[in-house]
């Protein structure tokens, strides 16, 4: 798939951008601090419907303005869509798909699919828990758009275990009512819960060879890549390991989600905060023996890290291999993270995609191999961005 047409309209730094896009290589070309990365954010942001720099949405819309839009056109094969999201600070983002009527944002997953490399992918490799978690669940619900209404019912369910856990901690007994209040709030989280894992356990299967395989190509492949899954909800004697949940259905799991619930109430209770499910859970990297985290050197994590993002494209190749449906990669800033051999071999393995955007402070840090064939150059500049085959527009 390709986008061939964006416009922003209170979008970050724009107060209004309009832009004409190609398949194969677009070079975003400007200084450090004038938006380059503003605009390739918007178009993952239509994809994922979340920045890869912020955590709500808020910082998205221009200073001072009251809401943004973000308009794309896609084109699949020999479908065209067009998608205008409104992002709204203080209720519910919206879109409309073809001029439609308005819909909820999150009913448009999947018709735009990204891969996005970028320099905060370090904290895949180096960061806590919680960015390889939402590594996982962004790829599964790009994949399968309707976990995405599983992962906010999970998400909704969490505060309100979280809130009777603090009430009952709070009053120092609990009572009938907050037993049974709980039984039903756990009966919707072990629901939703085993949804999850039982989505990232089957993720984990197709990607961790497809990992293993980035790995080394991006490297000389002398050490293996290896993506182990630890779970809270499996008995501590267990260590986590989900080795033996192989073959467990959603229901298999949704029980031993109600099991672990049970086994960990007073816990629970004393601590006032839900102890198990998927927002605790764990995705540990070993890079040969030892795990990555701490371990790997600089250049060793950068190639896990891109590692993890070439293997989430091989996913989707192999998920969906029909005609326009490969993601479009955005490399923003990447390049000039990297030596010389791991800008030469990323770039010869992207360069085959459909439609490649990146980013660049000045053209030297692009390897010769992404620019040797025809691409568009795009000149970046506070609040413009202008392809170098279109004439500037007028002051």
């Amino acid at each position: 798939m390709f986008v061939d047409h964006l416009s922003l309209l209170d979008f970050r730094t724009y107060a209004q951008l309009d832009i004409r896009l190609a398949p194969g290589i677009t070079v975003f070309l400007g200084p450090n601090g004038v938006g380059k990365t503003n605009i390739v954010e918007a178009l993952d942001w239509t994809a994922d419907l979340s920045s890869h720099r912020v955590s709500s949405d808020t910082p998205l819309i221009r200073f001072g303005a009251e809401r943004a839009i973000v308009r794309v056109r896609v084109r699949r094969g020999g479908q065209q869509t067009v998608l205008e999201f409104e992002l709204n600070e203080g209720r519910a983002n919206r879109v409309r798909i073809n001029r439609a009527a308005p819909v909820r944002a999150r009913d448009a997953l999947g018709v735009v699919r990204t891969v996005l490399f970028s320099p905060e992918d370090l904290a895949l490799v180096k960061g806590d828990p919680s960015h390889r978690r939402r590594f996982l669940d962004d790829l599964a619900k790009s994949m399968r758009p309707v976990l995405a209404g599983t992962l906010a019912d999970y998400e909704k369910v969490l505060k309100q275990r979280n809130a009777l856990l603090r009430s009952a901690r709070t009053s120092g007994r609990f009572s009938e009512s907050h037993r049974s209040t709980l039984a039903a709030w756990n009966e919707q989280f072990a629901r939703a819960g085993a949804t999850i894992l039982h989505a990232r356990l089957q993720l984990l299967d197709v990607l961790a060879p497809e990992v293993a395989t980035a790995y080394g190509q991006l490297t000389d492949g002398t050490k293996a890549t290896t993506l182990r899954y630890v779970s809270s909800v499996l008995p501590e004697s267990a260590g986590g390991d989900v080795a033996q949940l192989r073959g467990f259905t959603p229901a298999d799991l949704y029980q031993l989600f109600l099991d672990a619930c049970e086994a960990s109430e007073r816990r629970e209770i004393e601590r006032g905060i839900t102890l198990l499910g998927p927002h605790r859970d764990e995705l540990e990297l070993l890079l040969g023996e030892a795990p990555a985290r701490g371990y790997a050197s600089h250049g060793e994590t950068w190639s896990f890290a891109l590692a993890l993002r070439l293997g989430s494209w091989y996913v989707h190749l192999s998920d969906d291999p029909s005609e326009g449906a490969a993601p479009i990669l955005i490399l923003d800033d990447v390049f000039a993270e990297l030596d010389a051999r791991r800008r030469s071999r990323l770039a010869s393995i992207v360069r085959t995609a459909e439609q490649v955007l990146v980013t660049a402070a000045v053209e030297e840090d692009l390897p010769a191999e992404l620019v040797a064939g025809p691409h568009d150059v795009v000149r970046v500049g506070p609040g413009t961005a202008v392809r170098t085959d279109e004439p500037a527009p007028s002051s």
